[in-house]
């Protein structure tokens, strides 16, 4: 039976430093900000050579312990958010290889899902379209497999290949610079190293690498600060992810294994940064670098402006999704972090951004993220939402061909002039303005304000009974569109029924309903 050996490790590590080179400068051709670092070949290139390194001047006695320093070499020299990822492959691979196991075909595979899951968990907010998603997708063919060594490590080099040619149609930047991900680029030549000392096939497969003709001149606007962390509890290492959120992106924190952790953020503030390390451990190796403004993607037919949502329930986000609009879905009972928001907004082209948040709260943490420092000078306007059923009446209105104030305008009055309601089951006894409601009951709110009390159980005979009398008050002060969103819990007839007895009592207004898939109310309903 083949395994991975200390030899082979240390021949993976070699042969990755020499493709990194060769590849360096046409990888940092390729680069579109924010989608990679500002120089992601020589990053991936340090670092991988720094783990060598570190490899060369111990002698591991087996591909475990071998595994192990290579990851301890990448993590304290790893520079930038992609060098850092890459550090985490590594320390992936190491910590399932110290469980004792064969690096056979079934060994690498497991391996690499290992890797999958320790480099995606150390990234504060994983983007499709990155080196991370080449990653998964390898992952993923390999798992469970029983193949045999060099079966597995074609497999992996034909699937990394593949995946890669799927990230410009995941991120705008990409499809629009016409190159794939440039960390994913270097991932590959990295796994190609690895299939090629397994095989001993050492002819690489080849890429076409398109590099940008010329970019906009661009000016620096906040920092990629990076420091190795030590004498830190890892039980308070969410809680640094979530400050470093809090004013900046990009945010890495990644262990080698061993108790010392590479911590990476792009931000505005250094001193923050470094604060932030300072009050859990010993920050030391800090190292600062300027970042470039972030260039609006803008796509063919001269439109200069995108409009993005952030919404709760993934019924809604999905179809928000099919009409083209980039979408942020927050669990329920969450808010988005600042990176969340600003990772959002980079999804989308243009150097206008409408911004259609699904709630209040969610309101004003679009605002918070739209005055950050990270959003760079792009035009970023929040409009007020107080309901998902707005969201869809201010996107219905969008007008890409109109002048972008006057866009903004007609999509705030149109959310504004959207009445809604809503049928929530109680959770607990409490006292309303029409009377006392049980847990179990079926509660009816116009605008926020409770109308009408259906008493339990929600069946849907009565939230139909319930929906159509809160459609009615709705409906007395006019309107000609009616939308309603079903929540996850809502009976599979209640749409369909509802729409039947509105065409009774109502047949002169038009009804459109979708699953929205929120799971704080049964049905969401918009009058317009």
């Amino acid at each position: 039976m083949r395994v991975l050996d200390a030899a082979a490790v240390s021949g993976w590590a070699a042969a990755s430093v020499r493709s990194l080179d060769r590849l360096r400068t046409a990888i940092d051709g390729i680069n579109v900000y924010p989608v990679a670092d500002s120089d992601t070949g020589s990053n991936l290139l340090y670092t991988m050579t720094g783990a060598h390194e570190a490899l060369t001047s111990a002698e591991p006695a087996d591909a475990a312990e071998a595994l192990a320093v290579l990851a301890r070499g990448a993590v304290a020299h790893a520079r930038g958010n992609s060098g850092v990822i890459l550090s985490q492959v590594v320390r992936g691979m190491a910590e399932w290889a110290a469980n004792g196991e064969d690096l056979d075909g079934a060994g690498l595979a497991a391996a690499l899902g290992h890797a999958d899951q320790a480099a995606t968990g150390a990234v504060s907010r994983p983007v499709a379209g990155t080196m991370l998603t080449v990653l998964h997708a390898v992952a993923a063919a390999v798992r469970g497999t029983t193949r045999t060594l060099p079966e597995v490590a074609r497999e992996v080099v034909t699937v990394a290949a593949a995946a890669l040619e799927e990230t410009p149609k995941q991120l705008p930047a990409l499809a629009k610079a016409g190159v794939v991900d440039a960390g994913g680029r270097g991932l590959v030549a990295v796994l190609d190293a690895l299939a090629g000392v397994i095989t001993g096939e050492t002819e690489e497969p080849g890429h076409d690498l398109r590099a940008v003709a010329s970019l906009p001149e661009q000016v620096p606007y906040a920092w990629e600060v990076m420091y190795l962390l030590d004498e830190v509890d890892e039980a308070r290492l969410p809680a640094l992810r979530k400050e470093l959120s809090g004013f900046g992106d990009s945010v890495t924190v990644a262990g080698d294994g061993s108790g010392s952790h590479a911590v990476h953020v792009h931000c505005a503030d250094i001193g923050a940064a470094i604060e932030a390390g300072l009050q859990l451990g010993r920050p030391r190796k800090i190292r600062v670098e300027p970042l470039l403004t972030p260039t609006p993607i803008e796509p063919g037919g001269g439109i200069d402006r995108s409009v993005v949502a952030v919404v709760r329930g993934g019924g809604l986000a999905e179809l928000l999704r099919a009409e083209g609009v980039a979408v942020l879905a927050v669990p329920e009972g969450e808010l988005p972090s600042v990176e969340d928001m600003i990772g959002l907004f980079n999804e989308a082209a243009g150097q206008h951004l409408s911004v259609l948040p699904g709630g209040p709260d969610l309101t004003a943490a679009a605002d918070t993220a739209a005055g950050h420092p990270m959003a760079g000078e792009r035009d970023v306007v929040v409009i007020p939402c107080s309901s998902p059923v707005q969201v869809l009446a201010a996107l219905a209105v969008h007008d890409g061909d109109r002048r972008v104030n006057d866009d903004v305008v007609a999509m705030a009055e149109a959310a504004g002039a959207t009445r809604r309601g809503e049928l929530r089951i109680a959770r607990e006894e409490s006292l309303t303005w029409v009377g006392r409601a049980q847990s179990g009951d079926v509660i009816g709110l116009v605008d926020d304000e409770v109308v009408l009390i259906e008493p339990a159980p929600a069946s849907a005979t009565n939230l139909v009974a319930a929906a159509v009398s809160v459609l009615n008050r709705m409906l007395a002060l006019g309107g000609e569109l009616v939308t309603v969103l079903s929540g996850a819990d809502a009976p599979p007839r209640v749409a369909a029924e509802l729409a039947e007895q509105l065409r009774l009592e109502h047949p002169e207004v038009e009804l459109t309903s979708y699953a929205g898939g929120q799971s704080d109310a049964v049905l969401l309903m918009g009058v317009e």
